[in-house]
């Protein structure tokens, strides 16, 4: 499964996994000369929307998301609390 994001005629994704109430984020992928723009913060700022939407935690697997919510613990309350532990949203 995932959630796309089209960009000047490119897609840019974010790969999960969903086992209710949990989604499993694992990738991030933006083509390569789209990089450096938000693309990616734009797709985890729809992706964090929806999982609260629809009462949804986040395990944020990608690398991409984990460092995201270290950079925005102001959405902490969607990560799964063992994820919280791991990356010292607590």
């Amino acid at each position: 499964h995932q959630y796309e994001l089209p960009v000047e005629g490119e897609v840019a994704v974010v790969t999960y996994n969903l086992s209710e109430p949990n989604l499993m984020i694992t990738e991030t992928l933006v083509p390569q000369h789209l990089e450096g723009r938000g693309i990616a913060s734009r797709l985890a700022r729809h992706v964090i929307a929806d999982a609260r939407e629809r009462g949804l935690v986040i395990l944020p697997v990608c690398p991409f998301f984990a460092a995201y919510f270290q950079k925005h613990p102001e959405h902490a309350d969607v990560v799964h609390p063992t994820y919280r532990n791991i990356l010292g949203l607590n």
